[in-house]
């Protein structure tokens, strides 16, 4: 099997069932209950497109896109206050962009993934006490 180098890039929309994705530049649609159901069905779909070329796609191939509102509303557990203090933002401005009344620009874009990540990577290098 072979691979492809370029990133296939999903954009993630939130439903009255679940969750949906497409393709920007391909014709790879798929749905799910869930984010996790949504990102495994789109592996699936990728797949199936590329099937007859007899490429396989891992996740290295696909990029997963979710507006501020849709994450915000889906990744609860995200405080958008205590983020805007972490990151060294104006509350209420990261506000306007989650309730989505403001687009942040490709900077504060960038500035916001970047706390995010550094939180989940924090949340995986965790283990917590059981005794």
């Amino acid at each position: 099997m072979k691979t492809i180098r370029e990133k296939i890039r999903m954009i993630v929309e939130k439903t009255d069932t679940g969750f949906s994705a497409y393709s920007v530049d391909y014709p790879i649609y798929t749905t799910g209950k869930s984010v996790t159901d949504l990102i495994n069905n789109a592996y699936e779909a990728a797949n199936l497109y590329y099937e007859d070329q007899e490429i396989k796609i891992t996740r290295d191939n696909i990029k997963f896109e979710l507006d501020f509102r849709q994450f915000f509303q889906y990744y609860k557990v995200i405080n958008s206050k205590l983020l805007a203090d972490r990151i060294g933002m104006n509350a209420t401005l990261l506000s306007q962009y989650v309730t989505g009344h403001k687009k942040p620009s490709e900077t504060q874009t960038e500035k916001i993934l970047m706390g995010i990540h550094q939180i989940g990577q924090e949340l995986a290098e965790i283990n917590l006490i059981y005794k």
